[in-house]
């Protein structure tokens, strides 16, 4: 297995495409799926555009349907949820689909969507995702982050390193014969930095702070940075459906 890590969907290479993709949307898409999908959603459909959001969740079952966004960190206006994984729970997601789009890992999702096998990953279920790339062995893995509007983010390399060492401990590999680009080598160099506190590594980067300037997501944070809380590993099913596998 050699795997590449890009930042931004935007630095995704064109005209090809791994066997296997990983998303990761730290704060905080892919956390939010992944709790999601472990409290009982049937599904998570993601949109990078809200005008197909809209069109694709009123022809579904509205008592079965949730309308989740964010633009800018904030929750879109009409929405019943914005993008916080507490706000997902048993009670409120359990048996219904889940139509969501956010500033960036929805973005990144799209650009990969052709992938024959795709996931989601945060730092909640990084062992998990990691043990079904070992199973699944493919040849070429690209982990995708998110960024932020196009630009670089810590969190999303964080978590890309934990990810990345997670393989290396589950597939008893050197990080010279992983790593197919410089990226993931120095994402894991961040984890290894900062796997000790990564709450913190969340509210230093540029995300967690504006997060922090909307209010008080402290509990977000925590959550966000627990760090293999979940075992759901969120996969793409068919185009733009993730289910728990």
């Amino acid at each position: 297995m050699r795997v590449s890590y890009f930042h931004t969907p935007e630095r995704v290479p064109h005209g090809s495409m791994a066997d296997a993709a990983v998303v990761i949307d730290v704060l905080r898409a892919t956390s939010t799926m992944a709790w999601a999908l472990h409290n009982g959603a049937e599904a998570v459909q993601a949109f990078a555009d809200l005008d197909a959001l809209s069109a694709a969740a009123a022809a579904w079952p509205q008592e079965l349907c949730i309308r989740a966004g964010e633009r800018g960190g904030a929750k879109l206006e009409g929405f019943d949820l914005g993008n916080s994984p507490l706000a997902v729970t048993a009670e409120f997601v359990a048996g219904k689909r889940i139509f969501m789009s956010t500033t960036n890992g929805t973005r990144s999702l799209d650009r990969v969507s052709t992938a024959a096998m795709l996931f989601t990953a945060a730092l909640v279920n990084r062992s998990a995702v990691a043990k079904r790339l070992c199973q699944q062995n493919p040849e070429t893995v690209w982990i995708v982050g998110s960024g932020w509007e196009g630009d670089y983010s810590l969190e999303d390399s964080l978590a890309a390193g934990a990810l990345a060492d997670a393989l290396l401990q589950i597939g008893d590999t050197s990080l010279k014969k992983l790593a197919a680009n410089d990226e993931l080598s120095a994402s894991h160099a961040l984890w290894s930095q900062w796997k000790t506190n990564p709450e913190q590594a969340l509210r230093l980067a540029s995300h967690g702070q504006r997060l922090e300037r909307l209010g008080d997501h402290d509990a977000d944070f925590a959550c966000c940075a627990a760090v293999d809380s979940l075992v759901v590993v969120p996969q793409q099913t068919e185009m733009g459906v993730l289910r728990a596998t």
